[in-house]
C-alpha cells in the first residue's frame, strides 16, 4: 500500500524507474510506501525485513543500515510539517527506512527473488568503475507532451524479475483460487451430509416415541389383563366405555359445568386411546375454557380418582389414564 504525497517536477524527471516497479524487484512484493515533496521515498522497515525474510528487524537495521538511512514515522513526516498517516499501523515510534536503506537490506538478504536485482546492481557497480558512469537506455517511445518526463528502458535483470515475480503471484492466485473452490464444495457437501444425517435422526426419534407409545399400550392392556386373572370367579370383567366412565365420574364428585365439560372431551379419548396426551392449549381450544381452568379441572379429576398421571409426552405435555378399580 502506497501512501503517495505530491512531489516536485524535478523528482518526477528524475525518476527513471517507477519506484513501485524497482521496489518490487528488488524485494519480490509489493511494501507499503511514504513519498515526501521532495521525491525521497520512505518504507516501513517491518515490511521489508518480513518480506526479505529477517526475523528481528530491530537487529537487521542495526547490522545492515546506517543511522542516515534510518529514521522513525515521526521525524520524518514532521520535517515536512505533514501529519501522520491515517491508521493504527502508521505508528509514531515506527521505524522507516529510505531507498539506500532498503537496497542495503537486499544485499544482506539470501532470498533467491533478489538474485537478479543484486546482480544487476553489480553490474551497475561494476559499469561505473569501467566506464565512470552508468545510464539507461532511453525508451523507443517518448511522451510527445513537452516538458514531459523523459522515459527510460528499464534494465532487463529488472523486467526479467519483474515478469517472474508476477507470474509466481499468478500461479499463486490461480492456486489459491482453486483451494476456495474446493473448500466451498467440501462445505457444500459437509452441509448436505448434516443434513441428512439430522432428517435420520429424526426420523429414528419418530420411530422410538412410536414404540414408546405402543410399549406403554401394551402395558396397559397387560395391567387389565392382570386385573381380570385377579377378579374373583364367576365376575365378569367389562371393559369401561365413554358412558360408564361419565357415569362412575358422577358418583365420585359434584360435578361442575366446567368439569363436565372436560370429562366429556377426555372420556372418549382415555377409553378409546387407553391415555390421554392431548396439551392443555388443545382441550382449552376444543371446550372453550382457558388452560388455566382445563388444568384446574383435571387437577380436581385426579384428586377424586378419576384419572391418574402417568409422566409427561414428548412435547411436555402430561399424560394421564383411566384410574379403573
Amino acid at each position: 500500500m502506497n501512501e503517495p504525497h505530491k512531489r516536485s517536477d524535478s523528482a518526477e524527471r528524475h525518476e527513471a524507474i517507477d519506484i513501485s516497479d524497482f521496489v518490487y524487484a528488488a524485494t519480490g512484493a509489493r511494501v507499503r510506501r511514504l513519498t515526501m515533496p521532495d521525491g525521497t521515498h520512505w518504507f516501513p522497515a517491518v515490511d521489508v525485513c518480513k518480506e526479505l525474510g529477517h526475523s528481528n528487524s530491530r537487529q537487521a537495521l542495526a547490522d545492515h543500515v546506517p543511522e542516515a538511512h534510518r529514521e522513525c514515522l515521526e521525524t520524518v513526516t514532521g520535517a515536512y510539517g505533514l501529519s501522520i498517516p491515517a491508521g493504527r499501523e502508521w505508528r509514531r515510534d515506527m521505524n522507516l527506512i529510505d531507498l539506500q536503506g532498503l537496497i542495503l537490506l537486499v544485499q544482506a538478504c539470501t532470498k533467491a527473488a533478489c538474485a537478479p536485482f543484486k546482480q544487476w546492481a553489480a553490474e551497475v557497480i561494476e559499469t561505473v568503475q569501467r566506464e565512470g558512469s552508468y545510464s539507461l537506455e532511453e525508451a523507443e517511445v517518448q511522451p510527445a507532451d513537452p516538458g514531459a518526463p523523459i522515459a527510460y528502458a528499464m534494465p532487463e535483470q529488472v523486467a526479467e524479475a519483474i515478469v517472474r515475480l508476477e507470474a509466481h503471484n499468478l500461479r499463486l492466485d490461480e492456486e489459491l483460487a482453486n483451494g476456495q473452490r474446493e473448500s466451498i464444495v467440501l462445505q457444500r457437501e459437509s452441509i448436505t451430509l448434516q443434513k441428512e444425517t439430522l432428517a435420520t435422526q429424526k426420523s429414528t426419534l419418530a420411530v422410538q416415541q412410536a414404540m414408546v407409545r405402543a410399549m406403554e399400550r401394551i402395558a396397559d392392556r397387560l395391567d387389565a389383563l392382570v386385573l381380570e386373572r385377579r377378579a374373583p370367579r364367576g365376575h365378569l370383567t367389562v371393559l369401561p366405555t365413554t358412558e360408564s366412565v361419565l357415569a362412575d365420574w358422577r358418583q365420585r364428585l359434584s360435578v361442575t359445568e366446567d368439569v363436565w365439560t372436560v370429562a366429556v372431551v377426555i372420556a372418549p379419548v382415555l377409553v378409546e386411546e387407553g391415555e390421554l396426551r392431548e396439551p392443555l392449549e388443545a382441550i382449552a381450544a376444543r371446550t372453550g375454557l382457558s388452560v388455566r381452568r382445563v388444568n384446574e379441572c383435571l387437577r380436581l379429576l385426579h384428586k377424586h380418582t378419576c384419572i391418574r398421571s402417568r409422566g409427561a409426552a414428548e412435547d411436555g405435555a402430561p399424560v394421564y389414564v383411566l384410574n379403573q378399580p
